[in-house]
């Protein structure tokens, strides 16, 4: 949870504190638990981690102090081969990630007011 602690008060600066609040308390009840958790490391320090059901990739993360460093590329790259995910779901507020998975070489194909969350 450092992790996605670290990456998310980086990019979603959108989240109001009550609901950061509450998704720190779900994710590793809630989400985490029904998911295959992928992390990627260097020198044995974990710098992320993935996770994908069904189709979707359901949450990619990287710790802030390796952002921008390749991480988050290969574990995209690595999770789109082993599991052969076909979306993602972005928070629009969040333009880093739509950046990211625009040179990923996903495109936008829909639009819902809210997050399923």
């Amino acid at each position: 949870m450092e992790i996605w602690e670290s990456a998310v008060k980086a990019t979603h600066d959108f989240l109001s504190e009550t609901d950061f609040e509450y998704f720190k308390e779900a994710i590793p009840i809630d989400y985490l638990p029904g998911l295959d958790v992928y992390l990627i490391s260097e020198n044995e320090e974990i710098k992320g981690f993935g996770a994908v059901s069904e189709n979707i990739l359901e949450m990619l993360f990287i710790h802030n102090s390796s952002h921008g460093k390749v991480f988050g590329k290969i574990l995209c790259q690595f999770l789109k081969e082993k599991t052969g995910f076909t979306k993602v779901d972005i928070n629009e507020q969040n333009s880093q990630a739509i950046g990211f998975y625009e040179k990923m070489g996903f495109r936008e194909i829909g639009r819902s007011e809210k997050d399923s969350s």
